[in-house]
């Protein structure tokens, strides 16, 4: 086993460790298809989540799964899964579900093994509230983009940040909050679970 493959398995079983003490759910693909799969899956055997705000959204029957930043072919076999489960796949115009989604589904930029964080870079508003509408978030985290701590990537963030309309978003865990005397609230500001699959890097 090569220098780099073990660091890679290091750092998987870091992050897989530190992302389970916050809440996160981790799971193992074989690659995108796979990945795909298992978040219909997880979308077919949640609770459907309850519209606030029914007067204004009403997307018709079955969950809502919302995945705006794929593409292609994964786009392709994603909606073929979803129309399989009965499920009703968005893609744009968040804006309209203000009441809620089922889950959201995105592809992150990193995972930083220290603190099991994900590391979120887009300039889409629709993969920004993907991440904060929906009650169950699933992010697809590709191995090869782990990293220790932050400061090890320290030049891909100032990248990242020194692009205009940049928006950077640190996800560790499921949304929560002790702001109201200090009781422990999940899902206040965004999703109650947070779901990452780990699939062997396939970006060029």
């Amino acid at each position: 086993m090569d220098e780099n493959t073990m660091n890679e398995k290091q750092l998987t079983a870091e992050f897989k460790k530190r992302a389970s003490l916050v809440s996160a759910i981790v799971h193992e693909a074989g690659g995108m298809q796979e990945a795909l799969e298992k978040a219909v899956d997880l979308c077919r055997q949640k609770t459907p989540f309850e519209n606030l705000m029914p007067a204004i959204q009403n997307p018709g029957e079955g969950k809502i799964l919302a995945a705006p930043d794929l593409n292609g072919v994964h786009y392709e076999a994603l909606a073929s899964f979803c129309k399989e489960n009965g499920i009703t796949l968005i893609q744009d115009n968040l804006r309209r579900f203000p009441g809620g989604i089922d889950m959201g589904l995105t592809r992150v930029d990193f995972g930083i093994a220290e603190t099991g964080t994900l590391v979120l870079n887009s300039d889409s508003e629709d993969t920004r509230l993907c991440t904060m509408l929906c009650e169950t978030h699933v992010a697809i985290l590709e191995t090869d983009t782990l990293r220790k701590t932050a400061l090890d990537m320290a030049e891909e963030l100032d990248g990242m940040v020194s692009q205009p309309s940049s928006y950077t978003a640190f996800i560790t865990g499921a949304s929560r909050t002790a702001d109201i005397e200090r009781v422990l609230a999940i899902g206040v500001h965004g999703p109650v679970e947070l779901h990452i699959i780990l699939i062997p890097g396939e970006r060029p």
